[in-house]
């Protein structure tokens, strides 16, 4: 829809600052999608600036008894309840929130290429691949990964339905190694 901003926040800090630029969007309707997981906070500062009007970065530091100094460093993103199973073990990463796409496409080129970064992009998201192209490149072996769901209707509790679509912090690393 023309104008629309989707705020897909992963916690309830980012649901407090979405809620915030939602209320303040005059010009344009806004619909905050929720998970029904019980989720831990992405990040835990309640900063003076809403995080939310662009995207929140968590940087994991790189082990480099894991990392060959070859690998470039890795970009995991999602939104909603996703960006937790992406924090994938034993790999430098930082993981990428962007609670509203549309927000995000409206920062500089400049802004968006160093939050996304330079090395392998892996989205995670219990959703269809849909749109995350824009961000990941062609998804596929030579491009960007996504982890995320291959069909529509699962109900179950959140575990179970990311057991099932094979979205694990496994997966996500699998994805992340076979793009470095």
């Amino acid at each position: 829809m023309p104008n629309l901003l989707v705020f897909r926040p992963c916690d309830s800090m980012e649901t407090a600052e979405c809620w915030a630029l939602a209320l303040a969007a005059k010009d344009h309707p806004s619909i905050l999608t929720l998970t029904r997981q019980v989720v831990p906070h992405l990040r835990a500062d309640a900063a003076v600036a809403n995080h939310c009007a662009a995207a929140v970065t968590s940087s994991a530091p790189p082990q480099p008894s894991a990392r060959p100094p070859s690998w470039p460093p890795a970009r995991r993103s999602g939104s909603r309840s996703r960006p937790r199973p992406a924090r994938a073990e034993g790999i430098g990463a930082a993981v990428v929130s962007l609670p509203c796409w549309e927000l995000f496409d409206q920062q500089s080129a400049a802004y968006r290429q160093e939050v996304l970064g330079n090395g392998a992009r892996v989205a995670v998201e219990a959703a269809s691949p849909f749109g995350w192209e824009r961000y990941l490149g062609p998804i596929g072996p030579k491009g960007g990964g996504f982890v995320g769901m291959t069909g529509f209707g699962a109900s179950a509790p959140g575990p179970d339905v990311y057991k099932h679509f094979n979205i694990t912090p496994a997966a996500v690393a699998e994805a992340v190694k076979a793009r470095l």
